[in-house]
């Protein structure tokens, strides 16, 4: 229960899958009284959850004393509309419909030349051995892709990067402290004017960015005003930014950790596509999401009342037994990775397909780059609901 489900407790930091099995062996479904939420570990309940449409996300409707009350704006001393990942229809359709055109599979697929060429500069850049495979390319590949969408100037990435991981580890963190608060309220200030003059000046001369999109998005007579795409910006940072991070260092330490998995994707490049939905399910850089029950009700036998938070563990159903031969094997060949990692129902992860082409051309330029890897050694974060690394040191052979 409660800290014992976050990287906060050093067993969960190191193997949260353990203690998720663990749980998933006892119950299933059950009433975590230390975080006031039903905690769901199996396959079939987490999809189900996941693709209710009549569940809320809006934690302004969760019951005060719930884990999802933790999440609401105005504990952040902020008044406007939170972003559509924590909105209900009709608003999040509405913000989803004026946003999703950039980030479809074909829209993306279009970026992957220019994505493709940026991992290879990173990797290119390597000097030093070992490496940090983290500072070196997964953490800047996201931020400069994203950066290059929203049309954020080069000089401002390092300071975009910086700004969005503190944010977005203090907005996601239930024991944040009143330093956490103020250097995240001190980050999202930062990120705030930077994308309200980046909005300012697309008004005045729209481009082809994302940003620009935002700007002159309409649907009938309805527009995006300021502040909605302030949140839709923030947002990006989660589905474009710190996840995709997460997704290419989890993928290279499960090849690191299974070296027959790893020359066979050296033998078979045309792996990749599975091999990063393996990564996905294996090791998910999203741990947990969330739901509010609607009215009274059970999930999968839980009894929980209208208003009720529901954690639904996404790393413990991409594990489940029931659904996956050998399910803590790492294998690229899997022929089922029908993992829950990018959410599901009308909340689908909106970056999927910019996470999946990432992480797909990271590892290729890596792996095309260095003829022979070992891993030297690694350090997790502590951001709960999260699973990524701080730093993985790598040595080329």
């Amino acid at each position: 229960m409660g800290v014992a489900l976050t990287p906060f407790d050093e067993a969960y930091q190191q193997d949260p899958y353990a203690v998720l099995k663990q749980a998933q062996a006892t119950n299933r479904s059950y009433f975590d009284s230390e975080f006031r939420r039903v905690f769901v570990t199996d396959h079939a309940a987490v999809k189900k959850v996941l693709r209710d449409r009549d569940m809320w996300s809006d934690p302004r409707k969760a019951s005060q004393d719930s884990f999802s009350a933790m999440f609401r704006p105005d504990q952040r001393d902020d008044q406007r509309e939170p972003s559509m990942l924590f909105l209900d229809d009709p608003q999040h359709k509405r913000l989803r419909n004026l946003v999703n055109k950039a980030f479809t599979p074909a829209a993306v697929e279009k970026l992957r030349p220019r994505i493709r060429e940026i991992a290879q500069e990173l990797v290119s850049g390597i000097e030093s051995d070992p490496f940090d495979i983290v500072a070196h390319v997964a953490a800047p590949l996201p931020a400069i892709v994203i950066a290059e969408m929203l049309g954020i100037e080069e000089a401002n990435i390092a300071n975009f990067k910086a700004w969005s991981d503190t944010s977005t580890a203090t907005f996601f963190n239930p024991f944040r402290s009143e330093d956490d608060l103020a250097a995240g309220a001190e980050a999202g200030a930062k990120l705030d004017a930077l994308f309200r003059e980046q909005i300012r000046l697309r008004r005045d001369n729209p481009g082809t960015d994302l940003t620009s999109a935002m700007v002159l998005a309409r649907e009938g007579d309805d527009t995006l005003s300021d502040d909605e795409i302030v949140s839709q910006c923030n947002l990006l940072l989660v589905a474009g930014n710190v996840t995709t991070t997460d997704l290419i260092g989890n993928g290279l330490k499960a090849l690191m950790e299974n070296p027959a998995q790893l020359e066979l994707l050296r033998s078979k490049p045309e792996l990749i596509a599975n091999a990063v939905e393996e990564m996905l399910r294996f090791d998910s850089p999203v741990t947990q999401s969330g739901r509010i029950a609607d009215k009274a009700m059970e999930v999968a036998g839980c009894p929980i009342h209208q208003g009720g938070s529901i954690s639904v563990s996404l790393a413990a159903a991409n594990r489940d037994p029931l659904v996956f031969e050998d399910p803590d094997t790492f294998n690229i060949e899997r022929e089922d990775t029908s993992h829950q990692s990018f959410g599901g129902g009308r909340h689908f992860c909106l970056g999927a397909p910019l996470a999946r082409v990432e992480a797909q051309e990271a590892i290729a330029a890596i792996l095309a780059r260095f003829g022979a890897l070992s891993m030297h050694s690694f350090d997790y974060r502590t951001t709960p609901g999260f699973r990524g690394l701080n730093e993985l040191w790598l040595a080329a052979q």
